[in-house]
């Protein structure tokens, strides 16, 4: 189903102004690091070591930062296993899976025309 701008504005009153939860939501989702992070965990549960594996170029403490933010925003649940060394294991939730079922689609498109894109920007 698709959309339009009248229809998220007529039904989501307050949705572009400042003080609107969306833009909180936005920022933390639509985040460089944060969709990175989504889109690692989208296959699966995944330890910090693979995570900070697959999300190239992301430091210890952005990765620590986003993880949280993410777990506050009920996206990725946390599990800590009582073991030692001590394990750790990241997982989207429910809501981070129907969030994805959404972007997947728009990361493709992203990973399909930014070659070109960014391409047209240079020359």
């Amino acid at each position: 189903m698709v959309v339009s701008f009248a229809q998220i504005r007529d039904t989501n009153e307050g949705v572009f102004t400042p003080a609107c939860p969306s833009r909180v939501v936005l920022d933390h989702v639509m985040s460089k690091w944060g969709v990175l992070v989504l889109l690692a965990l989208s296959d699966g549960t995944a330890r910090w070591g693979e995570l900070r594996r697959t999300v190239e170029g992301i430091s210890e403490k952005m990765l620590a930062s986003t993880l949280r933010t993410l777990e506050r925003d009920g996206l990725v649940d946390r599990t800590s296993y009582p073991e030692v060394p001590p394990r750790v294991e990241y997982a989207l939730t429910e809501r981070g899976r129907e969030l994805m079922q959404h972007m997947l689609p728009l990361m493709q498109w992203i990973a399909e025309n930014a070659t070109e894109m960014v391409g047209a920007t240079e020359g």
